[in-house]
């Protein structure tokens, strides 16, 4: 008889944390453990989603300069996971089909610590990271940039102002490039909100090496489904070239930014696989 009971108890906690742990995913908290949610703006992993994750993205651009985007068709696979103690690893290769029909590729690895916060899955995190990257270009650029987070059920917001040291003669002594982005529980655990990146935003005052101010901004989508290791997410936007000085670096030559306003489209499948 008292195996009984004991077995009952059991097996109703056991269907209560479970039904408990379903309830949560359908309010959004799956989304919470998912690898990266915006497409630009990039923080080390929340608690909740301290794993090792693989993740394809990919984009199409016209009109675009690095990072923004890729003029033409670009794959890129990442892999990112975590280290311990609130460190986190980004890698990721790619390759770029150009318009004009070159291809060229792309590697980055860079390692991000949070020194507060990222003790719980909601609240505030702010942290650091330290990388290296070799870009479509073949210029090898070093980067650091601080980010911050605030995630909670129904809110997701993220910034970051990155700083990147390019060793080329013909580039800016150091670039800063920041971002943020807003993401809103619109039903369940589809999210919808705004990105936006900014980048020689100093063109705005000064004349800058790499050609003046470029801003991209656009809506964002991200999805997870309920009981699933996969995290969908999708960014498109116009890319505003604000101001115009002399000279770029653009595809390995020294010629001027595009006259026009250029577009891209990006997207991220995540995949949790430890």
């Amino acid at each position: 008889m008292a195996r009984k009971i004991y077995l009952s108890l059991f097996l109703l906690f056991l269907v209560s944390s479970v039904l408990k742990a379903q309830s949560a995913d359908d309010l959004g908290g799956g989304s919470l453990a998912q690898p990266q949610p915006f497409l630009y703006t990039i923080n080390a992993l929340n608690p909740t989603a301290r794993h090792w994750s693989l993740n394809y993205s990919g984009g199409y651009g016209q009109y675009t300069v690095t990072p923004l985007g890729f003029d033409g068709v670009d794959q890129n696979i990442a892999v990112k996971g975590y280290l311990g103690n609130r460190f986190s690893l980004l890698a990721t290769m790619g390759v770029g089909f150009g318009t004009g029909g070159n291809t060229k590729t792309f590697q980055q690895a860079e390692v991000f610590k949070d020194f507060i916060g990222g003790k719980t899955p909601s609240g505030f995190r702010l942290g650091t990271s330290l990388g290296v990257i070799r870009e479509f270009s073949n210029d090898i650029v070093a980067l650091s940039r601080f980010n911050a987070a605030y995630e909670n059920l129904a809110w997701k917001l993220a910034a970051n102002a990155r700083i990147e040291k390019a060793f080329s003669a013909d580039r800016d002594e150091f670039d800063v490039i920041s971002s943020f982005g807003i993401l809103r529980r619109i039903n369940g655990q589809f999210f919808g909100g705004v990105e936006a990146v900014g980048q020689d935003l100093e063109g705005l005052w000064e004349n800058e090496t790499e050609g003046g101010a470029k801003v991209l901004v656009g809506p964002t989508l991200n999805f997870v489904p309920v009981g699933s290791r996969l995290a969908f997410s999708l960014c498109a936007g116009p890319i505003f070239y604000v101001t115009h000085s002399t000279v770029t670096p653009f595809d390995s030559a020294v010629r001027e930014l595009p006259s026009n306003t250029g577009f891209t489209i990006k997207f991220n499948v995540g995949f949790n696989f430890l």
